[in-house]
């Protein structure tokens, strides 16, 4: 969350970001990501798409790319933020993540699955060794993605129909 605003006055808070996507291209996809609460930012505008494997042009990262790199950023930040509030002194960050999905054709189409995340984190500072780790183990408890991938998700998906809204 933004320093800018006052996080000591909050104790609990509902984060909510929106995203509405329209398709723009062959495979490009045009996003306006909005945070709505505990407060309003935005709108952030980025794109995907595809490269020729799925009939795109590669004008914009696919949305894998997005999401590692929202991965990698999002611990990076809250090691930076959490360093502060904790005393930790950082000279110097840098952070390699790995994800994996399997991949199996399944006739025309495919299905996938999660295979592995790792993420490597390299903090250079003068503070002990035990600070440091109990730094990168606060960022891991207050990065929103890491916490969303290590916990059982349920997502709901909804198609309009001429009659309004149906679950699927």
């Amino acid at each position: 969350m933004s320093e800018q605003h006052d996080s000591k006055a909050m104790q609990r808070a509902v984060v909510q970001f929106d995203c509405h996507g329209t398709a723009s291209g062959k495979m490009r996809n045009d996003l306006s990501v909005h945070m709505r609460q505990p407060f309003a930012e935005g709108p952030f505008e980025m794109a995907t798409d595809e490269g020729s494997f799925h009939g795109g042009d590669g004008t914009a990262p696919p949305p894998l790319a997005l999401f590692v790199a929202g991965l990698t950023g999002c611990i990076m930040t809250q090691i930076r933020a959490f360093a502060k509030r904790m005393g930790v002194t950082l000279t110097n960050l840098s952070v390699d993540a790995r994800v994996q999905w399997d991949w199996e054709a399944k006739g025309r189409v495919y299905e996938t699955g999660p295979r592995s995340f790792e993420v490597d984190v390299a903090i250079e500072s003068p503070d002990a060794e035990e600070k440091v780790a109990a730094l990168i183990n606060a960022a891991r408890k207050g990065c929103f993605i890491e916490q969303t991938l290590g916990r059982q998700n349920t997502i709901r998906h909804r198609m309009k129909t001429a009659e309004g809204w149906k679950e699927l």
